[in-house]
This record gives C-alpha cells, structure tokens and sequence, in this order.
C-alpha cells in the first residue's frame, strides 16, 4: 500500500501598522507596495485622516496593512481624532513601521514618536528610511541614519526605501515576513481594502480639492457623500465638500464655477477608472463653520473618536 506525505507549507499572516509624521511617505509606500492606489496621497500634511486597511497576498503569505495619519501636535478636535488614529492601531499590530524622512535627520516630532509610543510597546519595531533617492551623499545618509538609531535603547532593525521609485520594497517585504506569525489568510486573495465605494469616492474627492487649492483649505475642508446609486450601467454620486468659511466656498466654487468643475472632473474620471463604468458625479458646497471643532460635526463626516 502506498505511503503519501503531505507537505503543509506554512502561511504568515499578520497585522503591520505603519506609523511616522506627516509627510514621510506612508500611503505612497502603501499604494506602491499593493501595485495599486487605494490611499490618496499629496504633499499636503493630513492628507490621510482615517486608519485604512491594505491587503497584499500572495504565495508567501498575506500581510494587513494599517495605513495611518502622520503623528503631529493636536490643534483641534480633528488633530486629536487623528493623532487617536493612529495610536489606536499599535495594540493590535504584529509588526510597526516606523516611517521616516531619510532625507533629514531625526528630528522633535520622531523623538516624540519613539518615547510616546514606540517605546511603551512590546511590538517588534522596524525602522524604515524612505525618501533616500533625494540624496546622493553616502557620508549624510550615513549621518542621518544614526540619528534615527540613536532614539532606540536596542538595536532595531533597519530598510532604506523610495517609496516613490519602488527601490528596495522587495527587500521591506522579506524583512516584514520573516517578523510576522505564521497562520491561515484572513482575507481571500482578490481582496486588497476593506473601504466601501462611498468612502472611496469621499477621499477621491477630497484629494482633488487638496491638489486644487492651498493655504488653510485644503485642512478645512470635509467631504460627505450624500448619496451613491449603483447601477449596471452608470454610478450616480451625490457629494458634499464642506468649508468652514464663505470666503473658502467662494475659492472652492472659482469664478463661474471653474474650480468645482475642475475637481469634480477630476473626480469623476478616477472614480470611472476604479468602478470600471461611467460616473455621474455632483457636487455642492456648503460652509460648517468651525467644524473641526465640533464633536457633533466630527461624528457626522466619520472622525468619531468613540469608534475607536
């Protein structure tokens, strides 16, 4: 009788927070490790106000990516819901990326980051400097490298990335893997975010405006989708952008209403590429003043902090 082995191949699974201050390159690493856009990225600081969740699976394992806001002092209740953001996701990590500026040494806001939150966790940390193809300096990659080891008591392991060129991601991954838990996937292997289409087209839309406009606006500025119909044949998107000053809706709307075409175009072409159909976008502004104050206008455009 014929004997048959079977050969279990082993899966890792697990939870990577990515933390860092605003501006290191968090969601372009994300979107460039997943081959796709799933996090809308600018050069604007609190471009990413939500944990968002990326899937990356293939025949090594599945790794679930928390995708944070950038760390940074709180000025108002929507700083302090995105600053909760972003601790709220280390409890349940297996794994923290620590996102750096490699361009510059370590700075007030990465020490913060260290002694407030790193340091009061026994989750295995791995130090990742990005935005290293902006030098060419050997001698001052090197320089800027201790001083981002010297916030740590122990020695943690470190990756140099581009997050914008792709560079080294290969190497990120295998040092990710060989840190997680083995288990079985927690997600089928198409799936890669768990953010509805409504979401989705909130941040889409919010990207657009921040790419479109500068000064205060771009941090004033909420979106609500009011309505989202979904047909065989044509997506129908009713959105809100919210201000918190006439004078910001007059900029946003733009002399006979150029600008709010603009973004709204923008938009709609994006969202037909992701849905795969036409889109029927519209869009309205209305002015909340001091929203960012508000708990009650907080909770109603999704920064609630008691879902945390």
């Amino acid at each position: 009788m014929p004997i048959f082995f079977a050969i279990i191949k082993y899966m890792k699974c697990g939870f990577v927070t990515i933390l860092g201050r605003p501006n290191v390159g968090k969601s372009t690493l994300l979107n460039q490790i997943l081959g796709q856009k799933i996090v809308i990225t600018t050069d604007k600081a609190q471009t990413t106000r939500k944990r968002i969740k990326g899937i990356l699976t293939d025949d090594n394992g599945q790794i679930i990516f928390v995708d944070t806001p950038g760390i940074h002092r709180p000025l108002n209740k929507l700083g302090e819901f995105l600053l909760d953001e972003a601790k709220v996701a280390v409890p349940d990590a297996d794994l923290i990326l620590f996102l750096v500026d490699g361009s510059e040494p370590a700075g007030k806001g990465d020490k913060w980051i260290v002694e407030n939150i790193l340091s009061k966790t026994e989750i295995p940390v791995i130090l990742v400097m990005n935005k290293l193809d902006k030098i060419k300096n050997m001698q001052r990659i090197e320089e800027n490298m201790m001083s981002y080891k010297t916030l740590f008591n122990e020695n943690v392991p470190l990756v140099r990335i581009s997050a914008k060129t792709g560079r080294n991601k290969d190497t990120l991954l295998s040092n990710i893997l060989k840190k997680l838990p083995e288990g079985e996937k927690l997600y089928p292997d198409d799936v890669v975010t768990e953010e509805s289409m409504r979401s989705v087209a909130e941040e889409i839309i919010r990207e657009k405006v921040l790419l479109n406009t500068q000064d205060e606006i771009p941090h004033s500025v909420a979106i609500k989708v009011e309505k989202y119909e979904e047909k065989d044949e044509i997506d129908r998107i009713y959105a809100t952008i919210f201000c918190e000053q006439k004078s910001q809706k007059g900029i946003l709307i733009g002399k006979g209403g150029s600008l709010l075409k603009k973004i709204g175009t923008e938009a709609r072409l994006e969202l037909e590429s992701i849905v795969e159909k036409k889109v029927y976008l519209a869009l309205e502004v209305k002015v909340e003043k001091d929203w960012r104050k508000k708990d009650n206008m907080l909770k109603n455009f999704g920064y609630d902090t008691n879902e945390q």
